[in-house]
């Protein structure tokens, strides 16, 4: 070998290089040996008491905005105070100890002391009963000294969260089972002893806290409503995700799904993709090091057609109207492409107490405040609720009749203020007196109509105009959040069953057709707009946070049918509805504003209940469009006592109020603004 001939030779310089040389070879040589053969055992233990688990860490949930780009729901910073477990180990081991050994001379005196009271040595069994191995004087039982290891482990987490609750003057609990929980489940990450911290409490932790063993401030995304529980409905809520079912992940940090509304519609694209890393954990559970797979990608914007001034304009009134637990619903749409500009439900919550409860005393005044019926509150009554029409239904009753030609909007009749139907007397809001068309709507007159849909053919021709509006159908805008709602069909009023009684009811939009609030939405624009019946609107466009990529906008549903009626008979229902509200004798009256053209109805269905009529469950109604070009269809239902033009009229009012101001501030126009009362 080369290395031998260097070493042979007489050069001393090269004989020592060689030397050198030679025994590095050896020395690795012997290294590899080593690791190779004599530790083999060593490294393969090593190895299968490490392990990799996987992590998933949530993304920045995107925010939703209104149609302007005002937040209706973002993320807020939430401080919380977490202990990580890997770093109290020695604290842990040295708790132990002193306690193993304060058991050891405590069990060592209280032996010695039986047997010098026995006078004698003691059995194997009564050593035992000190927790002694007859074998070994102190060697303790494997389960006496898991159980002291869990007790000296509690103790020490228990006096470091006492000291900091102490110092941040919060009270902050951790129970003996929800530590051995995580210890045994999860050590290896951080575990949360106190969430949401405020100012205070984290200018206090920086001052007093840093310095305590295990203990981090870390911060987390919490979404946040901030104005609290408006537009509740039409957002939805979050709740905590579920485990990973299909155990992807071997431990997930605190992530939310959307459960209701446009959180969970759009629940794909505000989550974003979460992060993944791998933590090496060693055979006693604590963290060895870890890897980032892939960064976190935030959540997208979603923009909604939602006008928030709107929004809040009819939630104020609704909520004015109905009272604190009263039940109501408002839809305004544009009557061109159906956006809805705003939807309202009473009575609401504030979605912000899904997902971080307020004080134990504010969430139980909260539930009690619904007499825990907090899954009502929940429930959207603008979609997911089905109600009588009542008069409002006149409308569709009137547009048949003038198709069919049996119906001159001019000629007057006179009605008693009561209608007889075969041996049924039907009562009628409106008093004695004569009506034509026009008056007729107005005063909301239910012998009128009935007599207008007893006349042939015109009952038929309601129920096709309900199906070209799809009444019985859900619009799609929540999908699994509607009420289909119910109309007759052909068949049904062609079976034997079917009585004049029936065409009554169903003339005066009671008893055989029920609604939803949208459903009439749906109704009153396509009687606004020439007829074209629209599928609802609600979601504008769908964008990155950071611009990063273009903009994913979603135009306008379109038109889903059309009504197939004439333009003139169109223009007879817009005068008799605006007659309702500019008449001083129209029950929708108290909706005028001068200078701005509103056409509506009122509506109530009376509910019975054994027998009786329950006017506290009364579905009242104002349905109503404007202005002289049509843009704009409101519809407000309030449950009570009372009538539409009592309960809804002024809600509607105040809609309307709100629509002009808005519309006033996209063309800057301050001098309407100022004008407006």
């Amino acid at each position: 070998m080369l290395v031998l001939d260097q070493i042979k030779k007489e050069d001393p310089q090269l004989r020592f290089l060689a030397i050198v040389i030679l025994a590095g070879m050896l020395l690795l040589l012997g290294g590899l040996w080593w690791v190779q053969l004599v530790s083999t055992k060593y490294y393969q233990e090593k190895a299968e008491v490490q392990s990799i688990r996987t992590v998933e860490i949530p993304a920045v949930r995107g925010k939703i905005l209104d149609r302007d780009g005002r937040a209706l729901a973002e993320n807020h910073p939430s401080y919380n105070v977490d202990l990580y477990l890997e770093e109290l180990s020695k604290d842990f081991q040295g708790a132990y100890a002193a306690a193993l050994g304060h058991a050891t001379t405590n069990a060592h005196l209280a032996a010695a002391a039986r047997q010098k009271q026995l006078g004698r040595k003691l059995t194997s069994a009564e050593l035992k009963q000190f927790g002694l191995s007859a074998k070994f004087k102190a060697q303790f039982p494997t389960p006496f000294k898991a159980q002291l290891q869990e007790q000296t482990r509690y103790e020490v987490v228990s006096n470091i969260v006492a000291g900091l609750s102490a110092r941040l003057q919060l009270p902050i609990n951790v129970t003996p089972k929800d530590f051995q929980t995580r210890y045994e489940t999860a050590r290896a990450f951080p575990m949360p002893v106190l969430a949401g911290l405020n100012p205070v409490g984290v200018a206090r932790f920086e001052e007093q806290s840093m310095s305590t063993p295990g203990v981090d401030l870390d911060v987390q995304s919490l979404r946040t409503y901030p104005n609290g529980p408006v537009a509740f409905h039409v957002l939805g809520y979050l709740h905590h995700r579920a485990e990973d079912a299909e155990g992807t992940y071997n431990y997930r940090l605190p992530d939310f799904e959307g459960v209701s509304g446009i959180e969970s519609l759009c629940d794909d694209e505000l989550r974003g993709e979460a992060a993944s890393k791998s933590v090496l954990v060693n055979n006693l559970g604590y963290r060895q090091s870890e890897h980032v797979w892939s960064p976190p990608k935030p959540g997208n914007n979603v923009i909604l057609t939602i006008d928030m001034d709107v929004q809040i304009a009819a939630e104020t009134a609704l909520h004015k109207n109905t009272g604190a637990t009263g039940h109501g619903a408002v839809v305004v749409m544009d009557v061109r492409n159906g956006d809805i500009l705003a939807m309202a439900s009473a009575p609401t919550f504030n979605p912000d107490h899904f997902t971080h409860r307020p004080e134990p005393a504010v969430w139980r005044q909260e539930v009690e405040r619904w007499n825990d019926e907090v899954l009502k509150v929940q429930m959207n009554r603008a979609t997911q609720e089905n109600y009588e029409p009542g008069s409002i239904f006149k409308i569709m009753v009137g547009l048949a009749a003038l198709e069919k030609g049996v119906l001159n909007p001019k000629q007057v009749n006179t009605y008693p203020g009561y209608s007889i139907v075969g041996k049924r007397t039907i009562r009628d809001h409106a008093l004695a007196g004569s009506f034509d068309f026009d008056s007729a709507l107005a005063r909301s007159s239910n012998a009128y109509f009935i007599e207008q849909g007893l006349k042939p053919g015109v009952l038929a021709k309601l129920i096709e105009l309900t199906q070209r509006l799809h009444l019985a159908e859900r619009t799609g805008l929540f999908p699994h959040q509607e009420a289909p709602g119910h109309v007759p069909d052909l068949a049904e009023i062609s079976s034997d069953s079917w009585h004049d009684g029936d065409t009554a009811n169903t003339s005066i939009g009671q008893a055989k057709v029920y609604v939803t609030p949208l459903q009439m939405a749906v109704m009153t624009a396509a009687v606004a707009n020439g007829g074209k019946v629209l599928w609802p609107h609600l979601i504008s466009r769908i964008e990155s946070i950071d611009g990063s990529t273009p903009a994913q906008v979603l135009p306008p549903r379109g038109v889903r049918d059309d009504l197939g009626v004439s333009r003139r008979n169109l223009q007879i229902v817009h005068e008799a509805m605006a007659m309702d509200v500019e008449s001083p004798h129209g029950t929708g009256h108290g909706a005028a504003i001068p200078g701005f053209w509103i056409a509506g109805k009122t509506g109530t269905a009376d509910v019975e209940r054994q027998g009786h009529v329950d006017n506290r469950a009364n579905a009242t109604w104002f349905v109503s469009f404007g202005p002289a070009e049509p843009r704009y269809a409101v519809v407000v239902m309030v449950e009570g006592s009372g009538f539409g033009s009592g309960l809804c009229v002024p809600v509607a009012r105040e809609i309307y109020l709100a629509l002009i101001k808005s519309e006033a501030r996209r063309t800057s126009k301050p001098g309407v603004l100022a004008q407006i009362k």
